[in-house]
């Protein structure tokens, strides 16, 4: 047998590397970035007129309307101001049983 019977061995071998790093990269962060960018666009879509939301440049208000790619935010009475459907980051949680921090050691004593 001549050493050209060996040459597509050696050459698999030496990209298995490379496709394990591709193989990681996708799985650590293409994966997570996909099903991240799923989510939002699932929250996006299923906003509703008096959700309170933040967007993301960190401004909380509700909706107080909706068109195709457009929103109408109130972020104080009588304050409403028009962004884009993609600006919203989150709906805010309105739950009133998050626990409160404990008034401990943060506290000056008089």
């Amino acid at each position: 047998m001549t050493s050209e019977g060996f040459a597509l061995p050696e050459q698999i071998a030496s990209l298995l590397p490379i496709v394990a790093f591709a193989l990681i990269f996708w799985l650590l962060l293409v994966r997570p970035a996909q099903r991240r960018r799923k989510l939002v666009a699932g929250m996006q879509s299923a906003l509703a007129v008096g959700d309170p939301v933040m967007t993301s440049s960190g401004l909380y208000g509700t909706i107080r309307g909706l068109a195709d790619d457009k929103v109408s935010l109130e972020i104080a009475d009588q304050v409403v101001i028009t962004i884009a459907r993609g600006a919203i980051s989150e709906v805010v949680n309105t739950d009133e049983s998050q626990p409160e921090p404990a008034a401990n050691s943060t506290e000056l004593e008089s």
